[in-house]
């Protein structure tokens, strides 16, 4: 069980708690884990990454293990505590403002 944890933004609007739990088939990759998310709570599509070009919305960064995630390959797999569950994927909403 993968255990992915979203802003509050995405929460709301998916109806979920701070944290969700998905399974992946096969390699767990960024793009294996929101194929997923996407694919368990639709209302999510587009939302993190965009609808035509697959990649990550600029205001969302991807964290685990104490590491920035957000520029490594999206079929690149993600570290084993994340795989096993130890360790959450973690969607991060920037903040902006001036």
């Amino acid at each position: 069980m993968i255990r992915v944890t979203l802003p509050q933004h995405l929460r709301t609007l998916a109806h979920v708690g701070y944290e969700v739990q998905i399974e992946v088939e096969g390699v767990v990759t960024q793009r294996s884990v929101l194929d997923a998310i996407e694919a368990r709570y639709p209302m999510l599509r587009g939302t993190i990454r965009d609808h035509v070009t697959q990649e990550r919305r600029p205001f969302l960064r991807f964290f685990a293990c104490e590491e920035d995630l957000s520029h490594e390959s999206p079929d690149a797999p993600l570290p084993e505590a994340v795989i096993s569950g130890k360790e959450p994927l973690m969607i991060i909403g920037a903040i902006a403002g001036g």
